[in-house]
């Protein structure tokens, strides 16, 4: 459509000058004495169009040839740049590619060239930017060789190169070199350097998701476990890992403070200091309550830190895994010299509601024995051992058959059982 207006417009142009040209009788008259000259109005116009298009070639011809030289300098920096950007690029590739040696040489490689166009007076916009990736790439690479000398002098080069107040790119870029440079001490095993460089980022940047991950894994290799606790809670909110995971860390790093504490003082101030979530898992509260009855702890604690979970397995029989319900029963076994009532009439019902569970048979059969009701001790505790699964809780259950049956004068018996008891073993 452009070409079809393009040639109309040509046919107009053409049909003016002809209607215009082609009956102008027009003279230009020149006098020059002794000479006079007469030229058509038509050869004027040609010779006047003629000579401006003359002289305007002319000039733009001049400056062309005058723009030679800077032409020239502009394509030799122009093949600078791209040396430097391409020299940044095969490091890049060689880092990715493991080829460390070669990529510390392209990372140097750029480095020089952007020095060049620095020394002569052409630097690039971007070049802070782009001393600080190589520098960056080039420690990266140091690490990956062992060399921590060179590493550490490209990582506080790149540090300079990104100064603290610059721009928002600057800044962000100096954070990620900071990042960096605390998952290296994190490699080096050595925890101490790696909080003290996270802790010099800003505070939006400490609590990015991966800076959290490696202050979650310094704090563990330094045994600082209530601030990899409060760590692991961050990355579990920020959807770091899967609930199931964040479950498992959070579980695996509350037990391992409880199994820190030294006085039953210091193990219910940690256990007070845990979240309602952390506090219902039942392997939380049956492992504070081992550890609180090992460290001499008030009896009726431990009942109330695993009431809970003693609530759940009576409603839920297979709501426990086997090895956590075992543990339950052990822990209130142990409790059973200075049980009260209350807990006495828990278990009854239970071993009543649930008359095929042979764990709160072999519980209430123990309970029984300490209340020194013989008769229904022996019958619970004869049930309990054709079912228990777990050979701990079977033998004690034959040996103190044996008691029983030696208390009767029941020789026979007493000697089948103890027979029964060292088989388990």
């Amino acid at each position: 459509m452009r070409a079809a207006l393009w040639l109309l417009a040509l046919f107009g142009v053409a049909v003016a000058a002809a209607l215009f040209a082609g009956n102008n009788q027009g003279t230009v008259t020149l006098y020059w004495p002794p000479y006079r000259v007469d030229l058509s109005l038509n050869l004027v116009i040609l010779l006047l169009v003629g000579g401006f298009i003359t002289v305007y070639a002319a000039l733009r011809a001049l400056a062309a040839l005058l723009e030679l030289p800077h032409q020239a300098r502009r394509w030799r920096v122009q093949q600078k740049e791209r040396a430097m950007h391409q020299a940044l690029l095969d490091a890049l590739t060689h880092m990715l590619a493991g080829r460390f040696l070669r990529s510390r040489k392209s990372a140097l490689a750029s480095l020089s060239q952007e020095s060049a166009l620095q020394a002569a007076n052409e630097p690039v916009p971007h070049g802070r930017q782009l001393r600080t990736l190589a520098h960056m790439i080039a420690a990266e690479s140091s690490h990956a060789l062992q060399d921590r000398a060179t590493r550490e002098s490209h990582l506080h080069q790149a540090l300079e190169e990104a100064p603290q107040r610059g721009s928002s790119q600057e800044q962000e870029l100096r954070e990620g070199v900071q990042i960096r440079s605390a998952r290296w001490s994190l490699d080096d095993r050595d925890p101490s350097i790696t909080l003290e460089r996270l802790a010099a980022l800003p505070q939006g940047a400490a609590r990015r998701t991966l800076a959290l991950r490696i202050k979650l894994k310094a704090t563990r290799q330094a045994r600082q476990t209530r601030e990899a606790l409060d760590t692991a809670r961050l990355l579990g909110k920020h959807r770091a890992f899967s609930a199931g995971a964040a479950q498992s860390i959070v579980r695996g790093l509350a037990i391992e403070l409880i199994q820190s504490a030294h006085d039953p003082a210091q193990l219910v101030q940690t256990w007070t200091a845990l979240e309602n979530s952390e506090r219902s898992m039942p392997e939380l509260a049956v492992q504070a309550a081992q550890r609180l009855a090992h460290l001499g702890g008030d009896a009726a604690q431990v009942r109330a830190w695993l009431l809970p979970v003693w609530e759940r397995m009576v409603e839920l029989p297979d709501g426990l895994p086997e090895g956590l319900a075992l543990k339950l029963i052990q822990s209130l076994e142990e409790g059973l010299d200075s049980i009260d009532a209350a807990w006495l009439a828990r278990i009854e019902a239970a071993q009543q509601a649930n008359p095929r569970d042979a764990r709160l048979q072999y519980l209430a059969g123990m309970a029984c024995l300490k209340r020194q009701l013989w008769g229904k001790a022996q019958q619970l505790l004869n049930q309990s051992t054709g079912q228990l699964h777990d050979k701990r809780l079977r033998a004690s259950a034959w040996r103190h058959l044996a008691e029983l049956a030696e208390q009767r004068g029941d020789h026979e018996t007493a000697a089948q059982a103890w027979k029964a008891a060292a088989q388990q073993h």
